[in-house]
C-alpha cells in the first residue's frame, strides 16, 4: 500500500497541510511537540478510523475550530487507486468514506490499509497492564481477519451485559445470565483460537528480528496465557460466579488474557534496561509488519516510525537502519529531532525520499542537495 497524497485540516495542531509523498521514505524533522506525531496519527486515523492516542473523536479537532477533515489518495500493491475521506463537525458524528461511498459500519474499513505504528508509547506494552498487550494482538489480527473483530465485539457486549447483572443487588435472572455466559464462551473460544495461532506464528519472526538488532546478544520470547487453557471456557466462567457476584464483575474470560514478554527466560518488565525494552518493542512491531505482509491479502503495510532511535546505542541504531532499509519494507514514515539518523538511512538506501520540516503544526517539504 502506498499513500500518495494526504490533506489535513484542523487535526490536532495541524491547521492545514497538503502533501505529496514519496512512495518509499518520508522523513519528518522538527523539535519535540511541534506536530510530527500528530501527522503520523492522522495517517493512523485513516487506517483505523480513530486516533492512536485518543478514543474521543471530538478531541482531535483543532482547538477553537468547528470541524476536522482528512483526505488521502492511495495505490494498493496492484496499482489500483483508492480514495479515503474522514470528516467530523463539533457535535455531530464522523463520516468515513472509501471511494466516495460511506461506510455503514466502520469495522468494514479495518484492514483495508494495513499499518504498523512504532512509537515511544509502545513501552507501555512492557510497563503497562495486560490490556495493552491484548490490544497489540487485537490491532494486528483485526487487520487481516474480519471475523476476529466481530467475535471480539460480540464477546465484549455479552461481557458488559453479564457485568450489569453481577452488579445488581437482587439475584440476577438465571436465564439472562446463562445467555450472557454462553455468548461469552462461544465468542471467547473463537478469539482465543485466533490469538493463539497468531502468537505461535509471530514468535519466530519476532525472535529473528530481535536477534538481528541485538546482534544475538540476548534471547527473547512470548508466552500467551488464557483462561481458555484451563478447559471449556463456559465451565471456567460459570465456576466462580459466586466470586464474580461478590466483586461485581467477571473475573474469567478472554478479557483477562495475558501476553507474557520474556528476556533470557525472565519477565521483561523486571529484567529489561531502557535500551532492551525499546529494542524489544521495535522488534515486536517489525515482526507484526512481516506477519501482516505474509497474510492472504498480500498487502504491504505502511510503516510509521516515531522517534525510535532515542535510548538506543549506536550498534542497535545501525541494525534497525539496516533492517528498515531492506526491500522487504514498503512506504515508511519516520520522525526525528535531528537529521543524523535519517541521513544514515538515506545514504544507505539510495531509495526515493522526501524530507519535511515540521514547526508549530506547519509541515513543509524541504530540498537538500
Amino acid at each position: 500500500m502506498i499513500l500518495k497524497k494526504i490533506s489535513i485540516i484542523n487535526f490536532k495542531n495541524i491547521k492545514e497541510a497538503s502533501l505529496d509523498l514519496s512512495p518509499k521514505m518520508n522523513c519528518l524533522i522538527g523539535r519535540n511537540g511541534v506536530g510530527k506525531t500528530n501527522f503520523l496519527d492522522a495517517v493512523y486515523y485513516l487506517s483505523f478510523c480513530r486516533s492512536a492516542y485518543n478514543s474521543i473523536d471530538s478531541q482531535v479537532i483543532c482547538h477553537g475550530e468547528p470541524f476536522f477533515v482528512l483526505e488521502a489518495s492511495y495505490d494498493n500493491d496492484l496499482g489500483d487507486p483508492m480514495q479515503v475521506y474522514c470528516g467530523m463537525k463539533v457535535g455531530a458524528k464522523k463520516h468515513f468514506k472509501r471511494n466516495k461511498k460511506e461506510y455503514k459500519r466502520l469495522s468494514e474499513h479495518i484492514g483495508m490499509i494495513p499499518l504498523i505504528f512504532v512509537s515511544p508509547s509502545d513501552t507501555l506494552l512492557i510497563e503497562g497492564g495486560s490490556e495493552e498487550r491484548r490490544r497489540l494482538m487485537d490491532v494486528v489480527i483485526s487487520q487481516y481477519d474480519r471475523g476476529y473483530i466481530e467475535a471480539l465485539n460480540r464477546y465484549n457486549k455479552a461481557l458488559q451485559q453479564r457485568n450489569v447483572l453481577l452488579k445488581q443487588e437482587e439475584e440476577p435472572d438465571e436465564t439472562l445470565m446463562a445467555i450472557c455466559e454462553e455468548q461469552m464462551a462461544m465468542e471467547g473460544e473463537v478469539v482465543y483460537q485466533k490469538r493463539d495461532a497468531f502468537v505461535k506464528e509471530l514468535i519466530p519472526l519476532f525472535q529473528h528480528i530481535y536477534q538481528s538488532i541485538s546482534e544475538e546478544r540476548e534471547e527473547v520470547s512470548l508466552n500467551y496465557i488464557s483462561h481458555c487453557q484451563r478447559g471449556a471456557l463456559l465451565d471456567v466462567i460459570r465456576r466462580d460466579r459466586f466470586k464474580d457476584r461478590a466483586v461485581g464483575y467477571s473475573l474469567h474470560g478472554i478479557h483477562r488474557d495475558e501476553l507474557e514478554m520474556t528476556l533470557g527466560g525472565y519477565s521483561m518488565k523486571k529484567e529489561g534496561s531502557q535500551g532492551q525494552n525499546k529494542t524489544y518493542v521495535i522488534a515486536l512491531k517489525l515482526a507484526q509488519f512481516s506477519f501482516l505482509k505474509r497474510t492472504p491479502g498480500n498487502t504491504t503495510p505502511l510503516l510509521l516510525l516515531d522517534d525510535i532511535f532515542d535510548k538506543l546505542d549506536a550498534g542497535r541504531v545501525e541494525q534497525i537502519i539496516r533492517l528498515v532499509s531492506s526491500e522487504e519494507y514498503g512506504q515508511i514514515f519516520i520522525t526525528d529531532t535531528n537529521r543524523d539518523h535519517l541521513d544514515k538511512i538515506l545514504q544507505r538506501t539510495g531509495f526515493d525520499y522526501k524530507i519535511f520540516s515540521v514547526d508549530g503544526g506547519e509541515i513543509k517539504e524541504k530540498s537538500y542537495v
